[in-house]
């Protein structure tokens, strides 16, 4: 008897584009900075033609929902990711088009603004990647394939000043020195609080796995930490910093204060230490004792037990508490910018006190790309781990 499948989650992922593609704004056309813009659907922004470059890559996809043989379900995925890919490289082209159409020489202040479809379509397409990959099983190679064609396509219009009426560009043209000093600041206080917190998170871990007592003093605390909010944290540290840099002279050669980056860095690394701390310890304990006993019947010293069997197999645990931390760190890094830190947060709070969204999004979107960088760097590095350990296994 025939039977007709759908796949649930892409059907409502697709459906989902389509109708804010036709029910919300594309984009918008601001006369300037401050003025709200006016809506443009995806057809009056551009015309059926063009829009078509996105709306049918979608609703093929939402044909392709259904499926009529499961022997066909590979090859389907694979068009279905094809479609999705597509429409990421269109997105910067329709925005290059509307701005040629919309936009003359002579208006000088205006700018193209991102609707919420925009948003909507960027957020769904980026679920329904996720999804193909999990059903693909994409390795980490494919997935850095599609991500660096997907950024080189928005690239190549940027540096064509294609794209040089987006609003968010406008701004980032503005403020170009600020925004790379902003960023080196935010990347900077992101590295050192990871690396310290490694080295720290090592010490108390090999400190704990020697003498067992202090697990229960080590571990209340970081929890107790994590349970401080981040702007409490901050502003808990404002008084004793500032009386500690005002009776030393060093402390005042080397910038630290009540504000700035002493605060920031103390608090960031107080909040990775948890995430580290618990992981590696876990890691290092459940490696099966069978291993342990195999490498010291071998003739291993315990230097050699730890560094050449214990560490790594406990490496992909411990290297996911760096993600966390890391992943972590570069969010927190955001709201240290009220304290004076400097880094990336110093857009977002402007523009949300001069009410300009664009300003916002020039801090928010580097953070988030950041974040995203970070995850799969370290999402690799574990799937490296698990790999050896697997082949090591096989192999004995």
């Amino acid at each position: 008897m025939f039977r007709l499948g759908i796949d649930k989650v892409m059907f409502v992922l697709t459906t989902a584009s389509l109708l804010s593609l036709i029910l919300l704004d594309f984009v918008s056309l601001q006369p300037n900075r401050i003025l709200p813009g006016t809506g443009h659907s995806i057809v009056s922004s551009v015309g059926w033609g063009y829009a078509l470059l996105i709306i049918l890559p979608l609703l093929f996809n939402l044909f392709l929902s259904f499926s009529f043989r499961k022997a066909s379900s590979i090859q389907r995925y694979s068009f279905q990711l094809l479609m999705l890919i597509l429409v990421f490289l269109f997105m910067p082209m329709l925005l290059a088009i509307f701005a040629t159409q919309h936009i003359s020489e002579t208006q000088i202040h205006a700018r193209t603004g991102l609707g919420s479809a925009f948003w909507v379509l960027l957020f769904l397409t980026s679920l329904s990647l996720i999804e193909l990959k999990q059903k693909l099983n994409l390795s980490r190679l494919k997935i850095c394939f599609l991500i660096i064609l997907i950024t080189f396509s928005w690239l190549f219009f940027y540096i064509t000043a294609q794209l040089d009426t987006l609003a968010i560009v406008r701004e980032y043209t503005a403020r170009s020195v600020q925004f790379q000093q902003a960023f080196r600041v935010h990347l900077y206080l992101v590295c050192a609080a990871v690396m310290s917190s490694i080295v720290l998170s090592t010490l108390l871990v090999m400190l704990m796995r020697r003498h067992h007592v202090f697990e229960k003093a080590i571990f209340p605390l970081l929890n107790f930490i994590q349970t401080i909010p981040s702007l409490a944290l901050f502003g808990l540290l404002i008084a004793p910093l500032g009386y500690l840099a005002a009776n030393s002279e060093w402390l005042q050669s080397i910038n630290v204060g009540g504000i700035g980056w002493a605060p920031a860095m103390i608090a960031l690394i107080a909040y990775s230490l948890l995430p580290m701390v618990r992981n590696t310890y876990v890691a290092l304990n459940e490696v099966d004792a069978s291993v342990i006993d195999a490498a010291k019947g071998m003739g291993m010293s315990p230097l050699e037990v730890f560094l050449q069997v214990r560490l790594p197999l406990a490496m992909p645990i411990i290297l996911e508490g760096i993600r966390i931390t890391t992943i972590q760190a570069i969010g927190l890094t955001a709201v240290a910018a009220l304290i004076g830190a400097g880094g990336l947060g110093n857009f977002i709070f402007q523009g949300l006190g001069q009410a300009a969204m664009d300003m916002v999004l020039l801090g928010a979107l580097p953070i988030l790309f950041m974040a995203l960088m970070a995850d799969l760097f370290f999402s690799t590095l574990m799937s490296l781990f698990s790999h050896q350990d697997k082949t090591s296994r096989e192999s004995q």
